[in-house]
Order: C-alpha cells, then structure tokens, then sequence
C-alpha cells in the first residue's frame, strides 16, 4: 500500500467523521417530525440555516476531494476499507462536541473492530488492479447494488430507532461504495481527455448516486444516535467497496495461507460491529445536544431509556 494513499485515505476519514458528527449535531438540535424520504427532504430544506450543519456539508466536500485523490493512487479495495477508521474518528470528535465520553465497552469494541480491519488489510494485501473497469460490468454491477438499495429501504421503513438508523446507514454505504466506484471510473477516464469525462455516463451517474447517498445518510442521522449508524456505514462501506473493487477493476486478494488471519480479521471486525450495536451507548443520548430538546446539561447523567434495559 502506497504512503500517499494511505495518507489520503486516513485524512478523507477525518473529514468524513468531523461531518457526520456536526450534521448530526444539527439534526438533534429539533426532535423528528417524521420517518419518510419526504420529512427528510423538508429537514434539507431547513438545514442550510444551521451553521453546523453547512460546516459539514463543507468538510463532506473535502473529504470527497481527499477521496478522489486517494483512489487516483490506489485501489477501491484499499482505500474504502481504510476509511473504516472513520468511527474512531467519529467517536473522538462526537465525545468533543457533545461533551459525553463513550464508555469503556464502546472503546473496546472498537479497538475489536479496528484489529480486525488492519489484520484483514495486512493478511489481504489488496491489488491495486485497473483504472477503468472491465468493459460489459457495469450494467450487472449497477442493478445489483440498485436491488440491494431497495431492499435495505423496503426492510428499514416500518422500523424505528437503532434498527432503522443501522439499515439506513447500510444502504448509505452501499451507495457510497457505488459512488467511490463511480468515482475511481472517472478518474481512471481523465487520462483520456476532460472531453471523454464529460461525454461519458460515469460522471452523471456519479452525481446521481452521490445525491442519493447524500439523502441515505441525512436519513440515517435522523433516525437514531451516531453508535447506531456510523458502524454499519463505515464497515459496509468497507465490504462493499472490496467486492465492487473485485467485480469491476479486477482487484483481488490474497488466499492461500493468508485466508486464516483474514478469517480472523473478519472475526474481529464482526465482534467489533456486535459490540457496538449492543453497547450502552445506543440504547442512550450521548449524541443529544447538552441542555437542549430535553435532554441533560453538561455533566448530567444520561437519561434512562424507554426500552428494556441492554443487559
């Protein structure tokens, strides 16, 4: 793996944490008015007006850039899943700007997931295969992944809370791994000429499934806590990117001996995931803004949950 790719990897994840956490800083600011595609869209309507929430509208922005540049360096297979580190990154700056530190089990948790994620990436070692996928692939591929969208959707729309936030955050990941595939596509068409970019359908299709993650993640966000969506959206991001990287731009990995350290990385990453989603946390407001919509000021303790308590 190159230095640079990784670098820009790791800064994109950054940039991409930092907004997840202060556009949701602007969604908890009013309470829910409601669960479908049409309250999220009238949310839209009323974000720009919140300074959070066009703070990371700009950092999505960058991160975008960051993440062009990383995949005209390196592969979809390397630099998605290196964008899992995300969630740290998520949990530090979310415990600044909400003032709650996540608990020791989140942590753990975490450190479960983030081992997993570099052994598998170590033992793997990911080509960095073709810069434009293979000719014919596409059509499938793009079907594919606009089922398993409408699936997730269909599955997330009568749920409330974690569930819908965690399947909500899936579908976004499917798509932002549709969208960095689109992406890798378009830089790897530069090399012809600006002309065949913008004569060419990847760069539309790009901005389409790019708006779409956009409206995915905005809904997953108001649908339950960070703890809830960030782990499905950083890992199936990740997964996802690495079978789109296998299918479209020949990119493989590396079996033999190296298939048991990738299992337990895969283990790792599960257990990881598990853990987050059952963590204390969730089931909690740590993301809820300090003294406001109800919820407690700085220093208070969080509020008891209205379900069963996790065990």
């Amino acid at each position: 793996m190159s230095p640079l790719t990784v670098l820009l990897a790791l800064l994109a994840a950054l940039s991409n944490a930092a907004a997840s956490v202060l556009q949701r800083r602007a969604a908890a600011d009013e309470p829910e008015d409601g669960a479908g595609m049409r309250q999220t869209v009238r949310w839209l309507a009323r974000a720009p007006r919140k300074g959070a929430w066009l703070a990371g509208a700009g950092l999505l922005a960058l991160s975008a850039v960051l993440q062009a540049l990383a995949l005209a360096v390196g592969g979809l297979s390397v630099v998605q899943p290196l964008m899992a580190s995300e969630l740290l990154f998520t949990l530090v700056v979310g415990s600044v700007v909400f003032r709650r530190r996540p608990s020791r089990r989140t942590w753990l948790a975490f450190l479960a997931l983030a081992c997993g994620l570099a052994l598998f990436l170590t033992a793997a070692e990911p080509s960095p295969g073709r810069s434009t996928a293979t000719p014919g692939r596409w059509p499938v591929t793009g079907a594919a992944v606009l089922c398993a969208l409408v699936l997730l959707v269909a599955v997330a729309r009568p749920l409330r809370g974690a569930p819908r936030a965690a399947l909500l955050g899936l579908a976004s990941a499917v798509a932002f791994a549709a969208t960095a595939a689109l992406l890798k596509e378009v830089t790897g068409t530069v090399a012809q000429g600006w002309g065949a970019v913008f004569t060419r359908w990847p760069l539309y299709a790009l901005a389409g499934v790019g708006a779409l993650a956009f409206v995915l993640l905005q809904s997953a966000l108001r649908a339950g806590t960070l703890t809830a969506s960030q782990p499905a959206l950083t890992l199936g991001d990740a997964l996802t990117s690495v079978a789109l990287g296998w299918v479209l731009f020949d990119e493989v990995i590396a079996l033999g001996v190296r298939v048991l350290p990738e299992v337990i990385g895969a283990v790792l990453i599960g257990a990881g995931s598990v853990g987050l989603a059952r963590a204390p946390t969730v089931s909690g407001a740590w993301d809820a803004p300090p003294g406001g919509c109800g919820g407690p000021g700085p220093g208070a303790p969080s509020p008891r949950p209205h379900r069963t308590a996790d065990p």
